[in-house]
Protein backbone atom coordinates (compact mmCIF):
# COMPACT_ATOMS: atom_id res chain seq x y z
CA UNK A 1 0.00 0.00 0.00
CA UNK A 2 1.27 3.57 -1.06
CA UNK A 3 1.84 5.67 2.09
CA UNK A 4 -0.69 8.73 2.83
CA UNK A 5 0.50 11.46 0.86
CA UNK A 6 -0.32 13.65 3.44
CA UNK A 7 2.46 12.35 5.41
CA UNK A 8 4.66 13.10 2.78
CA UNK A 9 4.33 16.63 1.58
CA UNK A 10 6.69 18.35 4.06
CA UNK A 11 9.75 16.52 2.17
CA UNK A 12 8.90 18.16 -0.84
CA UNK A 13 9.68 21.83 -1.51
CA UNK A 14 6.97 24.29 -0.91
CA UNK A 15 7.57 25.63 -4.22
CA UNK A 16 7.21 22.37 -6.02
CA UNK A 17 3.75 21.37 -4.57
CA UNK A 18 1.38 22.82 -6.52
CA UNK A 19 3.70 23.29 -9.53
CA UNK A 20 3.32 20.60 -12.54
CA UNK A 21 4.88 17.25 -12.12
CA UNK A 22 7.23 18.62 -15.37
CA UNK A 23 8.91 21.21 -13.33
CA UNK A 24 10.15 19.51 -10.62
CA UNK A 25 13.53 17.89 -9.68
CA UNK A 26 14.61 14.18 -10.83
CA UNK A 27 15.65 13.89 -7.11
CA UNK A 28 12.11 15.21 -5.78
CA UNK A 29 9.96 13.06 -9.17
CA UNK A 30 12.00 10.06 -7.52
CA UNK A 31 10.91 10.37 -4.00
CA UNK A 32 7.43 11.55 -5.02
CA UNK A 33 7.45 8.20 -6.82
CA UNK A 34 8.21 5.65 -4.56
CA UNK A 35 6.58 6.92 -1.85
CA UNK A 36 3.05 7.19 -3.17
CA UNK A 37 2.96 11.10 -3.14
CA UNK A 38 2.01 10.39 -7.06
CA UNK A 39 3.02 8.06 -9.51
CA UNK A 40 5.46 7.17 -12.24
CA UNK A 41 2.60 6.88 -14.63
CA UNK A 42 1.19 10.82 -13.82
CA UNK A 43 4.92 11.91 -13.99
CA UNK A 44 5.62 10.66 -17.44
CA UNK A 45 2.24 11.78 -18.97
CA UNK A 46 3.28 15.31 -17.17
CA UNK A 47 6.73 15.22 -19.41
CA UNK A 48 4.82 13.70 -22.15
CA UNK A 49 2.67 17.09 -22.38
CA UNK A 50 5.08 19.03 -22.23
CA UNK A 51 6.87 17.43 -24.83
CA UNK A 52 3.63 18.18 -27.00
CA UNK A 53 3.42 21.83 -25.74
CA UNK A 54 7.21 22.96 -26.43
CA UNK A 55 8.84 20.31 -28.23
CA UNK A 56 7.03 21.94 -31.63
CA UNK A 57 8.85 25.43 -30.66
CA UNK A 58 12.72 23.86 -30.53
CA UNK A 59 12.72 20.90 -31.88
CA UNK A 60 14.98 18.91 -29.22
CA UNK A 61 13.10 15.72 -28.88
CA UNK A 62 13.51 14.02 -32.58
CA UNK A 63 11.89 11.11 -31.56
CA UNK A 64 9.12 11.35 -28.92
CA UNK A 65 9.03 7.13 -27.31
CA UNK A 66 5.09 8.01 -25.61
CA UNK A 67 3.75 4.59 -26.08
CA UNK A 68 6.44 2.59 -24.58
CA UNK A 69 7.50 5.15 -21.68
CA UNK A 70 3.93 4.90 -20.18
CA UNK A 71 4.07 0.95 -20.71
CA UNK A 72 7.34 1.63 -18.47
CA UNK A 73 5.89 3.75 -15.89
CA UNK A 74 2.85 1.37 -15.48
CA UNK A 75 5.90 -1.33 -14.51
CA UNK A 76 7.34 0.77 -12.20
CA UNK A 77 4.24 2.05 -10.80
CA UNK A 78 3.68 -1.98 -10.19
CA UNK A 79 7.41 -2.33 -8.67
CA UNK A 80 6.46 0.34 -5.96
CA UNK A 81 3.44 -1.35 -5.01
CA UNK A 82 4.89 -4.85 -4.47
CA UNK A 83 7.56 -3.12 -2.44
CA UNK A 84 10.49 -4.16 -4.82
CA UNK A 85 13.70 -2.90 -4.34
CA UNK A 86 14.18 -0.16 -6.98
CA UNK A 87 16.77 2.35 -7.86
CA UNK A 88 17.45 6.26 -7.42
CA UNK A 89 15.92 6.93 -10.43
CA UNK A 90 12.56 5.05 -10.57
CA UNK A 91 9.86 5.71 -12.86
CA UNK A 92 12.11 9.30 -13.18
CA UNK A 93 11.59 10.64 -17.20
CA UNK A 94 14.66 10.93 -18.75
CA UNK A 95 16.24 11.73 -23.02
CA UNK A 96 18.97 9.85 -24.51
CA UNK A 97 20.84 10.90 -27.36
CA UNK A 98 20.84 9.94 -30.90
CA UNK A 99 24.11 9.03 -31.65
CA UNK A 100 24.62 6.23 -29.23
CA UNK A 101 22.40 2.78 -29.54
CA UNK A 102 19.01 2.80 -27.89
CA UNK A 103 17.68 -0.89 -28.05
CA UNK A 104 14.87 -0.73 -30.78
CA UNK A 105 15.60 2.51 -32.08
CA UNK A 106 17.78 4.08 -34.47
CA UNK A 107 21.06 5.18 -33.99
CA UNK A 108 21.14 8.23 -36.90
CA UNK A 109 23.92 10.43 -35.72
CA UNK A 110 22.05 12.99 -37.51
CA UNK A 111 22.69 11.25 -40.83
CA UNK A 112 20.51 11.00 -43.51
CA UNK A 113 21.51 7.87 -43.96
CA UNK A 114 21.60 5.96 -40.94
CA UNK A 115 17.86 6.43 -39.79
CA UNK A 116 17.52 2.75 -40.82
CA UNK A 117 20.24 1.35 -38.33
CA UNK A 118 18.38 0.14 -35.90
CA UNK A 119 20.21 -0.54 -32.22
CA UNK A 120 19.74 -4.18 -31.52
CA UNK A 121 20.86 -3.15 -27.99
CA UNK A 122 21.76 -0.47 -25.28
CA UNK A 123 24.83 1.18 -25.15
CA UNK A 124 26.15 1.34 -21.90
CA UNK A 125 25.36 4.29 -20.62
CA UNK A 126 21.65 3.53 -21.56
CA UNK A 127 21.69 0.54 -20.03
CA UNK A 128 22.92 1.82 -16.60
CA UNK A 129 20.44 4.96 -16.66
CA UNK A 130 17.67 2.15 -17.87
CA UNK A 131 18.62 -0.06 -14.65
CA UNK A 132 19.10 3.25 -12.36
CA UNK A 133 15.20 2.77 -12.55
CA UNK A 134 14.96 5.58 -15.52
CA UNK A 135 12.13 6.19 -18.68
CA UNK A 136 13.20 7.02 -21.53
CA UNK A 137 10.60 9.51 -22.89
CA UNK A 138 12.79 10.12 -26.08
CA UNK A 139 15.84 10.72 -28.23
CA UNK A 140 17.42 14.13 -28.91
CA UNK A 141 19.00 16.04 -31.84
CA UNK A 142 22.47 16.85 -32.35
CA UNK A 143 24.36 17.96 -35.71
CA UNK A 144 25.68 15.51 -38.96
CA UNK A 145 28.68 12.85 -37.48
CA UNK A 146 27.74 14.68 -33.92
CA UNK A 147 31.00 17.08 -35.08
CA UNK A 148 29.76 20.89 -34.58
CA UNK A 149 28.67 23.17 -31.23
CA UNK A 150 25.69 23.51 -33.21
CA UNK A 151 22.80 21.30 -33.51
CA UNK A 152 21.10 20.94 -36.94
CA UNK A 153 21.03 18.51 -39.26
CA UNK A 154 19.76 17.26 -43.24
CA UNK A 155 17.57 14.60 -41.39
CA UNK A 156 16.10 16.12 -37.98
CA UNK A 157 16.10 19.23 -38.63
CA UNK A 158 17.44 22.47 -36.19
CA UNK A 159 17.58 22.63 -32.57
CA UNK A 160 16.69 25.87 -30.81
CA UNK A 161 18.12 27.47 -27.85
CA UNK A 162 14.85 28.21 -25.38
CA UNK A 163 16.63 31.35 -24.35
CA UNK A 164 17.09 32.87 -27.99
CA UNK A 165 16.41 30.97 -30.92
CA UNK A 166 19.40 33.07 -32.73
CA UNK A 167 21.75 31.14 -30.71
CA UNK A 168 22.69 27.79 -30.66
CA UNK A 169 21.79 25.55 -28.09
CA UNK A 170 25.16 23.85 -27.61
CA UNK A 171 26.42 20.73 -29.93
CA UNK A 172 26.32 17.97 -30.03
CA UNK A 173 24.11 17.93 -27.19
CA UNK A 174 22.19 20.81 -27.79
CA UNK A 175 19.06 18.78 -27.93
CA UNK A 176 19.53 17.21 -24.49
CA UNK A 177 20.53 20.90 -23.00
CA UNK A 178 17.49 22.41 -24.66
CA UNK A 179 14.96 19.43 -23.64
CA UNK A 180 16.08 19.72 -19.45
CA UNK A 181 15.97 23.80 -19.68
CA UNK A 182 12.69 23.94 -21.26
CA UNK A 183 11.64 21.59 -19.00
CA UNK A 184 10.77 18.29 -20.92
CA UNK A 185 12.68 16.20 -18.86
CA UNK A 186 15.06 16.98 -15.65
CA UNK A 187 17.93 15.02 -16.99
CA UNK A 188 19.19 14.00 -20.41
CA UNK A 189 22.22 11.88 -21.24
CA UNK A 190 25.02 13.20 -23.16
CA UNK A 191 28.29 12.73 -24.33
CA UNK A 192 31.80 15.16 -24.97
CA UNK A 193 35.26 14.48 -26.60
CA UNK A 194 35.57 18.48 -27.70
CA UNK A 195 33.07 20.00 -25.23
CA UNK A 196 29.62 18.39 -26.10
CA UNK A 197 28.11 17.87 -22.47
CA UNK A 198 29.51 21.09 -21.27
CA UNK A 199 29.54 23.66 -23.93
CA UNK A 200 25.89 22.48 -24.28
CA UNK A 201 25.11 23.34 -20.54
CA UNK A 202 26.49 26.41 -21.11
CA UNK A 203 24.57 27.96 -24.04
CA UNK A 204 21.48 26.56 -22.13
CA UNK A 205 21.61 27.29 -18.82
CA UNK A 206 21.64 23.90 -17.36
CA UNK A 207 24.41 21.81 -15.65
CA UNK A 208 26.61 19.30 -17.25
CA UNK A 209 29.27 17.41 -16.04
CA UNK A 210 32.40 15.70 -18.26
CA UNK A 211 33.30 12.64 -16.35
CA UNK A 212 37.06 11.38 -16.26
CA UNK A 213 37.78 9.28 -19.15
CA UNK A 214 36.67 6.16 -17.68
CA UNK A 215 34.20 7.16 -14.93
CA UNK A 216 31.03 5.69 -17.20
CA UNK A 217 31.50 3.04 -19.36
CA UNK A 218 30.70 3.93 -22.95
CA UNK A 219 31.06 1.89 -26.36
CA UNK A 220 30.34 2.35 -29.96
CA UNK A 221 28.35 -0.30 -32.38
CA UNK A 222 29.26 -3.39 -30.83
CA UNK A 223 32.16 -5.12 -33.43
CA UNK A 224 33.61 -1.74 -34.38
CA UNK A 225 36.97 -0.51 -33.33
CA UNK A 226 36.96 3.00 -31.80
CA UNK A 227 39.70 5.57 -32.65
CA UNK A 228 42.66 5.82 -30.19
CA UNK A 229 41.63 9.40 -29.31
CA UNK A 230 37.90 8.59 -29.09
CA UNK A 231 39.17 5.78 -26.66
CA UNK A 232 41.15 8.55 -25.30
CA UNK A 233 38.96 11.66 -24.69
CA UNK A 234 35.55 10.36 -25.17
CA UNK A 235 33.04 10.67 -22.35
CA UNK A 236 29.21 9.63 -21.48
CA UNK A 237 27.84 11.86 -19.09
CA UNK A 238 24.56 13.82 -17.78
CA UNK A 239 23.10 17.32 -18.67
CA UNK A 240 20.38 18.24 -15.29
CA UNK A 241 18.83 21.50 -14.20
CA UNK A 242 20.78 21.39 -10.79
CA UNK A 243 23.92 20.06 -9.27
CA UNK A 244 22.04 17.75 -6.95
CA UNK A 245 20.48 15.71 -9.90
CA UNK A 246 23.54 15.42 -12.07
CA UNK A 247 25.19 14.30 -8.45
CA UNK A 248 22.23 11.29 -9.07
CA UNK A 249 22.70 10.79 -12.49
CA UNK A 250 26.66 10.41 -12.99
CA UNK A 251 26.29 7.61 -10.49
CA UNK A 252 23.33 5.96 -12.06
CA UNK A 253 25.91 6.00 -15.13
CA UNK A 254 28.94 4.76 -13.72
CA UNK A 255 27.71 0.87 -13.07
CA UNK A 256 30.64 -1.35 -14.34
CA UNK A 257 30.42 -2.60 -17.80
CA UNK A 258 32.58 -5.17 -19.43
CA UNK A 259 31.64 -3.38 -23.09
CA UNK A 260 34.38 -0.08 -22.58
CA UNK A 261 37.93 -1.36 -22.22
CA UNK A 262 38.61 1.46 -20.58
CA UNK A 263 36.18 1.53 -17.37
CA UNK A 264 37.55 2.06 -14.06
CA UNK A 265 35.45 1.28 -11.17
CA UNK A 266 36.43 4.06 -8.92
CA UNK A 267 34.27 5.03 -5.87
CA UNK A 268 32.65 8.50 -6.51
CA UNK A 269 33.81 10.07 -3.02
CA UNK A 270 36.95 10.32 -1.55
CA UNK A 271 38.29 11.69 1.07
CA UNK A 272 37.67 14.70 2.19
CA UNK A 273 40.43 17.52 0.86
CA UNK A 274 42.02 19.04 3.68
CA UNK A 275 40.98 22.49 3.75
CA UNK A 276 40.75 24.98 3.22
CA UNK A 277 41.00 24.07 -0.54
CA UNK A 278 42.90 26.29 -3.00
CA UNK A 279 41.31 26.95 -6.24
CA UNK A 280 43.49 28.37 -9.15
CA UNK A 281 41.69 31.10 -10.76
CA UNK A 282 42.31 30.79 -14.85
CA UNK A 283 41.34 33.26 -16.80
CA UNK A 284 43.59 33.34 -20.21
CA UNK A 285 45.84 31.04 -21.84
CA UNK A 286 46.69 33.26 -24.68
CA UNK A 287 44.03 31.91 -27.09
CA UNK A 288 41.29 34.03 -27.04
CA UNK A 289 40.64 36.96 -23.88
CA UNK A 290 37.61 36.35 -22.24
CA UNK A 291 34.86 39.24 -22.88
CA UNK A 292 34.34 41.57 -20.02
CA UNK A 293 31.16 39.13 -19.37
CA UNK A 294 32.69 35.90 -18.79
CA UNK A 295 35.50 37.77 -16.38
CA UNK A 296 32.21 39.30 -14.23
CA UNK A 297 30.76 36.01 -13.84
CA UNK A 298 34.30 34.28 -12.89
CA UNK A 299 34.96 37.30 -10.35
CA UNK A 300 30.95 36.27 -8.84
CA UNK A 301 32.34 32.83 -9.19
CA UNK A 302 35.26 33.39 -6.79
CA UNK A 303 33.77 35.18 -4.40
CA UNK A 304 30.96 32.66 -3.77
CA UNK A 305 33.55 30.08 -3.21
CA UNK A 306 35.78 32.30 -1.03
CA UNK A 307 33.07 33.03 1.26
CA UNK A 308 32.26 29.03 1.46
CA UNK A 309 36.05 28.93 2.83
CA UNK A 310 37.82 28.53 -0.14
CA UNK A 311 41.03 30.32 -1.00
CA UNK A 312 40.94 31.36 -4.74
CA UNK A 313 44.10 32.32 -6.40
CA UNK A 314 45.10 33.75 -9.37
CA UNK A 315 47.17 31.41 -11.67
CA UNK A 316 48.98 30.81 -15.19
CA UNK A 317 48.82 27.67 -16.90
CA UNK A 318 50.20 27.58 -19.79
CA UNK A 319 49.66 23.67 -20.41
CA UNK A 320 46.03 24.75 -21.23
CA UNK A 321 47.44 26.36 -24.86
CA UNK A 322 49.86 23.17 -25.42
CA UNK A 323 46.42 20.96 -24.55
CA UNK A 324 44.24 23.17 -26.92
CA UNK A 325 46.65 22.91 -30.00
CA UNK A 326 46.74 19.11 -29.27
CA UNK A 327 43.14 18.65 -29.54
CA UNK A 328 43.31 19.40 -33.27
CA UNK A 329 46.48 17.16 -34.08
CA UNK A 330 45.02 14.25 -32.46
CA UNK A 331 41.49 14.63 -32.91
CA UNK A 332 41.60 15.68 -36.26
CA UNK A 333 44.46 13.00 -37.30
CA UNK A 334 42.07 10.38 -36.24
CA UNK A 335 39.31 12.00 -38.23
CA UNK A 336 40.90 12.10 -41.54
CA UNK A 337 40.70 8.13 -41.85
CA UNK A 338 36.63 8.52 -41.84
CA UNK A 339 36.22 12.10 -44.24
CA UNK A 340 35.33 10.63 -47.36
CA UNK A 341 32.49 8.58 -45.41
CA UNK A 342 31.28 12.10 -43.72
CA UNK A 343 32.08 13.75 -47.36
CA UNK A 344 29.57 11.26 -48.58
CA UNK A 345 26.64 11.19 -46.11
CA UNK A 346 27.24 14.28 -43.91
CA UNK A 347 25.15 17.59 -44.90
CA UNK A 348 26.44 20.63 -46.42
CA UNK A 349 27.07 22.38 -43.14
CA UNK A 350 28.88 19.36 -41.40
CA UNK A 351 31.74 19.57 -44.21
CA UNK A 352 32.33 23.45 -44.37
CA UNK A 353 32.43 23.02 -40.69
CA UNK A 354 34.83 20.61 -41.31
CA UNK A 355 36.85 21.97 -43.98
CA UNK A 356 37.17 25.50 -41.91
CA UNK A 357 38.20 23.71 -39.25
CA UNK A 358 41.10 22.07 -40.81
CA UNK A 359 42.54 25.13 -42.60
CA UNK A 360 42.48 26.28 -39.05
CA UNK A 361 44.70 23.13 -37.84
CA UNK A 362 47.16 23.64 -40.36
CA UNK A 363 48.09 27.45 -39.38
CA UNK A 364 48.72 25.71 -35.92
CA UNK A 365 50.74 22.24 -37.21
CA UNK A 366 51.49 22.69 -41.07
CA UNK A 367 50.87 19.80 -43.09
CA UNK A 368 49.92 16.09 -40.79
CA UNK A 369 52.80 13.75 -40.22
CA UNK A 370 52.78 10.62 -38.58
CA UNK A 371 55.87 11.95 -36.66
CA UNK A 372 54.27 15.10 -35.65
CA UNK A 373 51.05 12.75 -34.02
CA UNK A 374 53.39 10.33 -32.13
CA UNK A 375 55.02 13.58 -30.66
CA UNK A 376 51.66 15.02 -29.89
CA UNK A 377 50.60 11.78 -27.68
CA UNK A 378 54.53 12.05 -26.28
CA UNK A 379 53.44 15.34 -25.05
CA UNK A 380 49.96 14.67 -24.00
CA UNK A 381 51.52 12.57 -21.00
CA UNK A 382 54.11 15.23 -19.95
CA UNK A 383 50.99 17.92 -20.07
CA UNK A 384 49.06 15.51 -17.79
CA UNK A 385 51.79 14.68 -15.11
CA UNK A 386 52.11 18.59 -15.22
CA UNK A 387 48.24 19.27 -14.39
CA UNK A 388 48.23 16.41 -11.57
CA UNK A 389 51.82 18.09 -9.88
CA UNK A 390 49.47 21.70 -10.03
CA UNK A 391 46.40 20.20 -8.48
CA UNK A 392 48.13 19.16 -5.69
CA UNK A 393 48.16 22.47 -4.80
CA UNK A 394 44.96 23.73 -6.56
CA UNK A 395 42.70 20.61 -5.83
CA UNK A 396 40.13 23.07 -8.28
CA UNK A 397 40.51 25.23 -11.11
CA UNK A 398 38.13 27.83 -11.66
CA UNK A 399 38.16 29.42 -15.31
CA UNK A 400 35.85 30.22 -18.51
CA UNK A 401 33.37 27.54 -20.08
CA UNK A 402 33.51 29.58 -23.53
CA UNK A 403 35.17 33.25 -23.66
CA UNK A 404 31.49 34.55 -24.64
CA UNK A 405 27.97 33.92 -24.29
CA UNK A 406 26.19 31.05 -26.94
CA UNK A 407 27.14 31.78 -30.45
CA UNK A 408 24.85 32.73 -33.10
CA UNK A 409 22.88 29.89 -35.42
CA UNK A 410 25.96 28.89 -38.21
CA UNK A 411 28.16 30.78 -37.25
CA UNK A 412 30.96 28.55 -37.29
CA UNK A 413 30.35 28.17 -41.08
CA UNK A 414 29.91 31.68 -42.03
CA UNK A 415 34.03 32.12 -43.15
CA UNK A 416 37.39 30.05 -42.06
CA UNK A 417 38.13 33.69 -39.84
CA UNK A 418 34.70 33.33 -37.95
CA UNK A 419 35.24 29.58 -37.54
CA UNK A 420 38.54 30.21 -36.09
CA UNK A 421 37.21 32.97 -33.84
CA UNK A 422 34.59 30.38 -32.52
CA UNK A 423 37.47 27.19 -31.89
CA UNK A 424 39.92 30.20 -30.37
CA UNK A 425 36.89 30.98 -27.98
CA UNK A 426 36.50 27.37 -27.21
CA UNK A 427 39.87 26.92 -25.84
CA UNK A 428 38.64 25.78 -22.43
CA UNK A 429 35.94 23.15 -23.98
CA UNK A 430 38.65 21.47 -26.21
CA UNK A 431 41.52 21.71 -23.92
CA UNK A 432 40.22 19.17 -21.25
CA UNK A 433 39.36 16.52 -23.21
CA UNK A 434 43.19 16.02 -23.81
CA UNK A 435 43.61 15.92 -20.40
CA UNK A 436 40.87 13.57 -19.65
CA UNK A 437 40.33 15.24 -16.29
CA UNK A 438 36.38 15.74 -14.70
CA UNK A 439 34.71 18.69 -15.53
CA UNK A 440 31.75 21.02 -14.58
CA UNK A 441 29.75 23.43 -16.10
CA UNK A 442 27.29 25.33 -13.72
CA UNK A 443 25.01 28.24 -14.60
CA UNK A 444 25.49 31.68 -12.99
CA UNK A 445 23.39 34.27 -13.73
CA UNK A 446 21.44 35.79 -16.90
CA UNK A 447 22.69 38.89 -19.02
CA UNK A 448 21.08 40.15 -22.35
CA UNK A 449 18.39 37.36 -21.97
CA UNK A 450 21.04 34.56 -22.30
CA UNK A 451 22.40 32.37 -19.40
CA UNK A 452 25.96 33.09 -18.31
CA UNK A 453 28.09 30.08 -16.66
CA UNK A 454 31.54 29.01 -15.53
CA UNK A 455 33.99 25.36 -15.26
CA UNK A 456 35.57 23.72 -12.92
CA UNK A 457 38.15 21.32 -13.48
CA UNK A 458 39.43 18.75 -10.53
CA UNK A 459 41.53 15.85 -10.08
CA UNK A 460 40.84 12.51 -11.67
CA UNK A 461 37.77 10.40 -10.54
CA UNK A 462 37.06 13.69 -8.01
CA UNK A 463 34.21 14.66 -9.27
CA UNK A 464 32.63 15.09 -6.12
CA UNK A 465 34.80 17.76 -5.50
CA UNK A 466 32.97 19.69 -8.03
CA UNK A 467 30.43 18.82 -7.09
CA UNK A 468 31.08 20.84 -3.94
CA UNK A 469 31.71 24.13 -5.54
CA UNK A 470 29.40 24.14 -7.78
CA UNK A 471 26.94 23.52 -5.48
CA UNK A 472 28.30 26.88 -3.52
CA UNK A 473 27.84 28.41 -7.00
CA UNK A 474 24.49 27.49 -8.23
CA UNK A 475 23.43 28.40 -4.59
CA UNK A 476 24.44 32.30 -4.93
CA UNK A 477 23.06 32.18 -8.74
CA UNK A 478 20.06 33.51 -9.67
CA UNK A 479 19.66 31.01 -12.67
CA UNK A 480 15.83 29.40 -12.61
CA UNK A 481 14.93 26.68 -15.16
CA UNK A 482 12.56 25.28 -16.64
CA UNK A 483 12.08 27.84 -18.63
CA UNK A 484 9.27 28.33 -21.50
CA UNK A 485 11.13 29.51 -25.15
CA UNK A 486 11.50 32.64 -25.00
CA UNK A 487 9.72 32.87 -28.68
Amino acid sequence: MYPKKEEKLNTIPAKNRQDALWSWSASDMAYGIRTGLFSSRETVKSCLERINQVNPKINAIVEVLADEALREADAADQAVLRGEKIGPLHGVPIVSKINTDHAGHATTDGVVAYKGYIASQDSPPIANLRKAGGIFVGRTNVPSFSLRWFSNNDLHGCTLNPWDSTRTPGGSSGGSSSAVASGMVPIAHGNDIAGSIRYPAYACGVTGIRPTVGRVPGSGPINVDSSLAVQMMGVQGPLARNVKDLRIALEAMSAPDTRDPIYAQVPLIGEPLKGPVRVGLLRDVGVAKPDPLVNQELDAAASYLKDAGYIVEEVELPLFYEAYKLWFLILLEDLRGILPMIGEFGDKAANVNLEYVYKVSEELWGKPSLEKYKQGYARRGTLIAQLQQFLEEYPLILFPSSTEQAFLQDEDIESVSASKRLLNAQWPMVSVPVLGFPAISVPTSVTSGLPNGVQLLGRRFREDTLFDAAEIIEARSNMTTPIDPKF
